[in-house]
C-alpha cells in the first residue's frame, strides 16, 4: 500500500493555513515544511525513544496519515520542535519529504490551545480525528482528561472512551477513518485485546453489515470460550499433554471459519466446540462447512 501523506483533519480542521487568521504574523500557522528543515528540541528531557513504540506509529501514520502536526518554531537555520518528536522521527522513518507543522513562536502555545479547545466540538471531525485532537491537547498542552472534558464541554467518559480509539491496530483505523466502521463498532472491538481477532471481526463487520450488539456479543462468547478452555488446559496440564498437532487444527479451523474453535480429544472420542454470535452466524457456518457436499441452488436457498 502506497504511504499516506499529509494530514487528516485533525487540528487541521481546527487551525487555518499560515497568514489566514485575521491579523496573524506572517509565516506562523499550518504549515508543510521539509522534514529535514527541522531539528529536535535541544532541551527535550526524553532522550530514549521506544523503537517498537516508533514503529507502531509509523505503522498508523501509513495507514490513517498524520492526524496531529507536530508544533515548531522559527529558528536561525530552520525550525525547531516544541512538541511532536515522535511524530517527526517516525516521518522521517516512513522517508516523509514534508511534515504537516503548527508555527507558533513559544509565547504563542496558549493561544494555540484555547483556539483548539473552543472549536474542537464544531469542526466536524470523524471520531478518529476527534481523538486525534484530544490526544494532542493532552501530549503536547498538558491537560489533563478531566480539563479537556471542561474545557470542550463533555463529560470524562466521552473523552476517555474517544482516546481509546487510539488504541485500534492501524487497519482498524483507517477503516473508522473511512466511513466502513462506526465509532459504536470500534469501541466494541475494544472489549477483545486480541488484535488480530479485532482485525478479523471488523473485517466482518464491513463485508457483512453485523450490528454493533452482534459484534459485542461475539467478542463476549469468545470470552466465555477462551475462559473455559483455559479452565480446561489447567486441568489437562495435570494430567497429559495435547497430541501434537491439536493446537494448530485448532487454529486452522478457527481461520476458515472466523470464530473461535475448541477441540478435545479423548481415549476413543474427540469434540469439536464452534462459537456463534446467532443465528445468522450460524447459518454462515452451514454455509462454509457444508460447501461442494450439496447443489448450488440448495446452497443459494440456505444463505437466502
Amino acid at each position: 500500500m502506497a504511504r499516506r501523506g499529509g494530514l487528516g483533519k485533525g487540528l487541521g480542521a481546527l487551525i487555518p493555513p499560515g497568514g489566514a487568521e485575521p491579523g496573524a504574523e506572517p509565516g506562523v500557522g499550518l504549515q508543510e515544511i521539509p522534514v529535514v528543515a527541522i531539528r529536535p528540541n535541544p532541551y527535550q528531557p526524553r532522550v530514549q525513544f521506544d523503537e517498537e513504540g516508533l514503529s507502531e506509529l509509523a505503522e498508523s501514520i501509513r495507514e490513517v496519515g498524520l492526524l496531529q502536526p507536530v508544533l515548531v518554531r522559527p529558528a536561525d537555520d530552520g525550525f525547531e520542535l516544541i512538541a511532536g518528536e515522535r511524530r517527526w522521527r517516525a516521518a522521517r522513518r516512513l522517508g516523509m519529504q514534508t511534515i504537516p507543522s503548527l508555527v507558533r513562536h513559544t509565547d504563542d502555545a496558549t493561544t494555540l490551545e484555547q483556539a483548539v479547545v473552543e472549536n474542537v466540538h464544531r469542526a466536524g471531525l470523524n471520531p478518529l480525528e476527534e481523538a486525534a485532537a484530544y490526544q494532542q491537547l493532552i501530549e503536547d498542552f498538558g491537560l489533563t482528561h478531566d480539563e479537556v472534558a471542561t474545557r470542550v464541554g463533555r463529560s470524562r467518559v466521552t473523552i476517555s472512551n474517544t482516546l481509546r480509539l487510539m488504541q485500534l491496530p492501524p487497519t482498524i483505523q483507517r477503516m473508522l477513518q473511512e466511513g466502513r466502521l462506526s465509532a459504536g463498532h470500534a469501541r466494541a472491538l475494544l472489549g477483545t485485546p486480541d488484535r488480530a481477532y479485532q482485525e478479523q471481526l471488523a473485517r466482518r463487520v464491513a463485508a457483512e453489515e453485523l450490528s454493533v450488539r452482534a459484534v459485542e456479543d461475539a467478542i463476549r462468547l469468545r470470552s466465555e470460550m477462551d475462559g473455559a478452555g483455559a479452565s480446561k488446559s489447567r486441568g489437562a496440564t495435570k494430567g497429559r499433554l495435547r497430541p501434537p498437532g491439536l493446537l494448530e487444527l485448532e487454529e486452522l479451523l478457527g481461520d476458515h471459519l472466523q470464530t473461535r474453535v475448541k477441540v478435545s480429544m479423548g481415549d476413543k472420542l474427540g469434540k469439536v466446540v464452534i462459537g456463534f454470535s446467532g443465528l445468522d452466524d450460524l447459518e454462515r457456518l452451514y454455509v462454509l462447512m457444508t460447501a461442494g457436499d450439496s447443489d448450488p441452488d440448495e446452497q443459494a436457498a440456505a444463505s437466502s
